[in-house]
C-alpha cells in the first residue's frame, strides 16, 4: 500500500505529528543504533526542522537520549517500560509461558511465542536452549510472515483468499538462496502446512536456521499467535524435526489455546 493510499483511508482524527514521532523511533535498529539529526532527516525524508523538534520532544520525554560526546541519539531505556507494560497486560503471554518452558526443557531447544503485527510476526515470549543456536532473536524482534515458520503457521489458519491477499500486498524479498518468493508456491506450502498441522521454514530467513511452528487460535477459531521451535539445521533435519518435535509442538499450541480461552 502506497503512502497516498494509506492517507486516503485515514480519518480526520489521524494525528500526523504522532505518526512522525513513531516513524523516527522505528529508524533505530541493530544497524542504526546511533543516528544524528542529519541522518534521521535523510532516512525519514522529513525536513531538518521537523526532525529537530520531534527529536527534542522525544529526548525530553526520555524516549531518546544523546550519546555522550557525540551529536548522535539512541533509543532511551524508557521505551522498555512501554514494551514491558504490553507484555504484562498480554493474557496470552501469561498463559503460554508455562507450556513454552516445559516444551523447551523437554527437548532442550528454543521455544517462542510470536504475535502478528502488520505483515510480520513479533516475538513476545522466548525460552532459549542451553545448546548452540545460530542467532539471537530478543523479545520484540520480528520476522516476515511469508518466509517464517510462525508466519506460515498463522497464515495456515486463515482462508486462502486472505492468504493470497496478504502475499500480493507484501514485498517478497529473497533473504537467502532458499527463500520462496513465488506466490503460487507459497500458497501451496501454506496449504500443506494447514494439512499437516505444523508449518516450517528451513534456512529461508537465516542460513543454518530451522523452525517449525503451530498456530494458537482464539475462541472463534481465528489465529492470534504461533508457537515455534528454533534449532540449527546442523542438529536436526527438517524431516526429523517434523516427526519428533511436531507432535509435542502441536500439543503445546493446543494447550496455550485452551488456557487462553479459559481465562478470557
Amino acid at each position: 500500500m502506497t503512502k497516498s493510499e494509506r492517507d486516503a483511508g485515514r480519518s480526520a482524527l489521524f494525528n500526523q505529528s504522532i505518526e512522525k514521532a513513531f516513524s523516527l523511533l522505528e529508524l533505530f535498529d541493530a544497524y542504526h543504533s546511533q543516528l544524528s539529526l542529519s541522518e534521521l532527516a535523510e532516512l525519514s525524508g522529513m525536513s531538518m526542522g521537523s526532525v529537530q523538534r520531534i527529536t527534542y520532544t522525544l529526548q525530553q520525554l526520555d524516549y531518546l537520549e544523546r550519546v555522550p560526546g557525540t551529536r548522535k541519539y539512541r533509543i532511551g531505556i524508557k521505551i522498555m517500560k512501554v514494551a514491558s507494560q504490553y507484555l504484562e497486560a498480554d493474557l496470552l503471554v501469561d498463559c503460554a509461558n508455562p507450556y513454552l518452558s516445559d516444551l523447551s526443557n523437554r527437548y532442550l531447544e528454543t521455544v517462542s511465542l510470536t504475535e502478528p503485527s502488520g505483515n510480520e510476526m513479533v516475538y513476545v515470549a522466548r525460552f532459549t536452549s542451553r545448546q548452540y543456536i545460530p542467532l539471537h532473536m530478543p523479545i520484540g524482534s520480528s520476522v516476515p510472515m511469508y518466509c517464517s515458520a510462525s508466519g506460515r503457521a498463522y497464515l495456515s489458519a486463515l482462508p486462502e483468499a486472505r492468504v493470497r491477499s496478504y502475499l500480493e500486498s507484501t514485498e517478497l524479498v529473497k533473504h537467502t538462496p532458499e527463500t520462496v518468493t513465488d506466490i503460487d508456491e507459497l500458497v501451496g506450502i501454506i496449504q500443506e502446512c494447514r494439512t499437516y498441522g505444523v508449518a516450517w521454514n528451513n534456512a529461508e530467513f537465516f542460513l543454518g536456521d530451522l523452525n517449525i511452528a503451530a498456530p494458537v487460535l482464539n475462541a472463534a477459531g481465528d489465529p492470534v499467535a504461533a508457537v515455534h521451535i528454533t534449532t540449527p539445521s546442523s542438529r536436526w533435519t527438517l524431516q526429523d524435526a517434523l516427526s519428533t518435535l511436531g507432535p509435542p509442538l502441536m500439543e503445546c499450541a493446543r494447550a496455550v489455546t485452551k488456557a487462553a480461552r479459559t481465562r478470557s
